[in-house]
């Protein structure tokens, strides 16, 4: 009796590396899967030798994927597991791996998405552009690094908690309600970011001032005493609303500049 074929962790370094060019070759066909493909090749390499096993292996992993790049390592890592007990139990369903993939992808990418573009980037930027409007050249650096911190930690963590657990366990927390409770306080941690970036980094004000009776009034002045920081605030609602009703960042863009030229001009901003 053969031994059991087994992953080792060479396979799963470079599985790593490969995960970077997930959306290398990215189509409107089937998304990110040439790239997740070009991932598992390693894996694929190692646990099967026959060829006729291994286009079908590399087949099963050309259908349609597409989730947040930084954590496709995780789904890579159940992938491997699934691809491993495949390869050692002729009775093993290869199907449920196409399946497994399919099933994870969507609240994966929920949770990527909240976390990477909707927290992480916005954290990293607003602390970068606040060193940039100052001139400091650190700014952008510091902008890569506390971005690419978390980025490459739940990279390598995801691949190896992936394969650690396989399918079992992930199953296991999407039947407790584990997903939606990570999405819903990562969506919460990104709004309450954008909500404070408004405030200390959309400058807006009046200098609008009047005479009453001999008393010098700055209206700026008052809207500080009605809500700090007003004027950035109504902006903000005004320009979602707007994007709310469809009209184009381009338009949007364009309007922002001629109504902030007009504004200046005659004496409100």
């Amino acid at each position: 009796m053969s031994s059991p074929k087994k992953i080792t962790k060479k396979e799963l370094r470079q599985v790593f590396w490969r995960s970077f060019a997930l959306q290398g070759a990215f189509n409107y066909e089937r998304m990110q899967n040439l790239g997740y493909a070009y991932a598992m090749i390693p894996v694929i390499k190692k646990l099967y030798d026959n060829h006729d096993d291994q286009v079908k292996a590399l087949n099963r992993h050309l259908e349609i994927f597409n989730t947040t790049p930084a954590v496709s390592t995780t789904i890579m890592g159940i992938s491997a597991a699934m691809e491993e007990q495949n390869a050692n139990d002729s009775n093993f369903d290869s199907n449920s791996i196409n399946a497994v993939k399919a099933s994870l992808m969507g609240p994966l990418a929920g949770i990527g998405d909240s976390l990477f573009w909707g927290t992480f980037r916005i954290i990293a930027a607003g602390i970068g552009v606040s060193l940039a409007t100052q001139g400091n050249i650190f700014g952008p650096i510091l902008f890569l690094i506390l971005f690419n911190i978390p980025h490459l930690f739940i990279r390598i963590a995801g691949l190896k908690l992936g394969y650690r657990v396989g399918v079992n366990s992930l199953e296991r927390i999407q039947k407790e309600g584990l997903m939606e409770k990570i999405m819903a306080m990562t969506t919460t941690v990104g709004l309450m970011v954008v909500g404070g970036m408004v405030a200390t980094m959309l400058k807006l004000t009046t200098p609008l001032e009047f005479d009453i009776n001999g008393a010098k009034v700055v209206l700026q002045d008052i809207l500080d005493q009605i809500l700090p920081n007003m004027l950035p605030l109504i902006a903000t609602f005004v320009i979602y609303g707007l994007m709310k009703r469809k009209v184009s960042i381009t338009k949007l863009t364009l309007g922002i500049i001629v109504a902030g030229i007009l504004l200046h001009w005659i004496g409100l901003l």
